[in-house]
């Protein structure tokens, strides 16, 4: 059994794949070739924001965010503790500090109401400028947009989306029309690793947004900060372009992207019948939808069950065991007031099951954890 059985889907979009990779090799456009404008018009089509600008990695997609909106050293960016380390580790690489934030129990996600407890403690403390909040939509879920927004027009902050987990999902409006994840930032990223729910064969990554100015200084910023052309620089940026052969490949995978979805959704939606009972299982609030990138349980027995999965052939994951506040990287940034409680928790007690499009053996896994 496979935790994310990528070759399964190989083999199901081998042919359509074959063909595209094949006529990459017959142009010879490597670098930011047709294939590449042809997957950032699909993009934004898909994910409804005027400008997709795609680059190496998801890493690089947020220090480009952060770059174009000027984001330097003496400025706070407020990052949730419970997330992937290219979160924060942007943030710090940019020269500004993370301020940790807790997590919603039941989501997972950023703690809209702990956010506004740290922006007032950063406040008060008078020492750093507030710019941002860098939001993430952790294991499929976005964040809580509408609550977040309200705080970040409060407290006049950028809010910048990390949608590397969330790409898929989305939340529903009154009128029941989906607004999709990578829309939701002033600017949004995600990230093409093979193992995100929108994964290529490599790295790569994207950034949204509907800002004309924000879109002309990412597309600047990714190529050397190059002007009229290449050899035309007009400020530092850095390299970061996405490969023609992962555009192409990425094109197959999202025509495909929807019926995914459905299958992971019906996957979650078996996994939550049967171990709601048992489990403390993750929650997708009313109005929204998740692309399950991954399907997180909680137990205090989390040790013992992942045994017992192993000796039964079945992976499964931790994600995430440390905080960012207690990486040994990131230690010498303060924590504002009161400890991070619910995602050291979410910590020690996290781990996640099988997760994909394709063919899970779903009895077995629920005989193993003691499911009849």
């Amino acid at each position: 059994m496979q935790f994310i059985d990528l070759k399964s889907q190989y083999q199901h979009l081998k042919q359509r794949i074959d063909a595209r990779i094949q006529t990459v090799l017959d142009h010879g456009q490597y670098i930011m070739g047709p294939e590449v404008q042809e997957l950032e018009e699909k993009l934004a089509e898909y994910v409804g924001v005027k400008h997709v600008i795609t680059c190496a990695n998801g890493t690089d997609a947020l220090t480009l965010a952060l770059m174009a909106m000027n984001i330097k050293q003496g400025d706070a960016v407020f990052v949730p503790t419970f997330t992937f380390f290219a979160s924060a580790e942007s943030i710090a690489f940019a020269g500004a500090t993370p301020v940790f934030v807790d997590s919603d129990a039941s989501t997972f996600n950023i703690c809209a109401k702990d956010l506004e407890y740290r922006i007032e403690q950063v406040l008060a403390e008078g020492k750093l400028n507030i710019k941002a909040i860098m939001a993430v939509d952790l294991f499929g879920l976005p964040a809580n947009y509408p609550e977040l927004k309200k705080i970040a027009e409060k407290y006049n902050l950028k809010l910048i989306e990390d949608a590397a987990q969330g790409f898929g999902g989305g939340i529903y409006d009154d009128q029941g029309i989906i607004k999709r994840a990578g829309s939701f930032g002033d600017i949004s990223t995600t990230s093409f690793f093979p193992s995100k729910p929108l994964g290529c064969y490599g790295d790569g990554g994207a950034i949204f947004t509907d800002n004309d100015e924000y879109a002309a200084l990412l597309r600047s910023y990714r190529v050397h900060g190059k002007g009229q052309n290449k050899y035309d620089n007009i400020r530092i940026g850095m390299n970061s372009r996405l490969d023609t052969i992962q555009a192409a490949i990425l094109l197959e995978k999202l025509a495909e992207f929807p019926v995914e979805l459905e299958a992971r959704n019906m996957l979650a939606e078996n996994y939550n019948n049967v171990l709601a009972d048992k489990y403390n299982i993750p929650e997708v609030p009313a109005g929204y939808n998740s692309s399950w990138a991954q399907y997180t349980l909680q137990s205090d027995c989390r040790v013992e069950l992942m045994t017992t999965l192993e000796e039964k052939s079945i992976p499964s994951m931790i994600y995430y065991g440390t905080c960012m506040h207690q990486q040994p990287a990131l230690r010498d940034y303060k924590v504002y007031g009161k400890s991070l409680l619910v995602a050291e928790n979410l910590a020690r007690n996290v781990f996640s099951l099988p997760m994909h499009g394709y063919s899970i053996d779903y009895y077995k896994v629920m005989a193993t954890l003691g499911i009849n």
